[in-house]
């Protein structure tokens, strides 16, 4: 009896069908997570592209617009215009404009000012337009949320609390004379 038992572990072990998919069952989640992960970074790079060319043309229009000083909401409209990617543009994007000083500089805070869903809406934290010849800086942040938000890169993003990731875009300069 042992050795019928034996027998029939020895043909187990030498047997060689399923291989197949036992290499597929190892090798298609890790295939797929990729696969995931590439869509996401696709997305991602797109969304952050069309922010970054919005705010480009958006700072070209204010910089040679002499005599016009937009306002907040203004250029907000012509950001989200632009950025056609961007989900939500009006509700998701969020503005600041610092005026800063190029002979005495300070920092400026590393974390953009952002929209969070999850806490109560506050205002916008600085915008100032400035004057003939002054320094500015503009910085967006936009809230998107995941495609795959349960895989791969999507997953490992750095999230707020209602699951979205921060997209930001930096601009600086003077503002012309009138």
């Amino acid at each position: 009896m042992i050795a019928r038992a034996l027998g029939r572990l020895r043909r187990f072990w030498r047997a060689e069908d399923g291989n197949a998919t036992i290499e597929f069952a190892i090798t298609f989640p890790a295939i797929i997570t990729i696969l995931l992960s590439g869509l996401e970074l696709g997305f991602v790079t797109m969304q952050h592209s069309m922010l970054e060319r919005a705010m480009d043309m958006t700072v070209r229009d204010i910089r040679l617009g002499t005599g016009t000083a937009p306002q907040h909401d203004d250029i907000k409209d012509m950001i989200c215009a632009r950025a056609g990617f961007i989900p939500d543009c009006d509700t998701s994007l969020r503005l600041e404009m610092i005026q800063v000083d190029p002979r005495a500089w300070s920092e400026i805070s590393t974390d953009p000012d952002c929209t969070d869903k999850s806490e109560e809406v506050s205002p916008v934290r600085s915008f100032v337009n400035g004057q003939e010849n002054e320094l500015m800086i503009l910085r967006a942040c936009a809230k998107i949320d995941p495609v795959f938000p349960t895989s791969g890169l999507g997953k490992n993003m750095v999230k707020d609390e209602y699951g979205q990731y921060a997209l930001t875009s930096t601009s600086i300069f003077v503002q012309e004379p009138r």
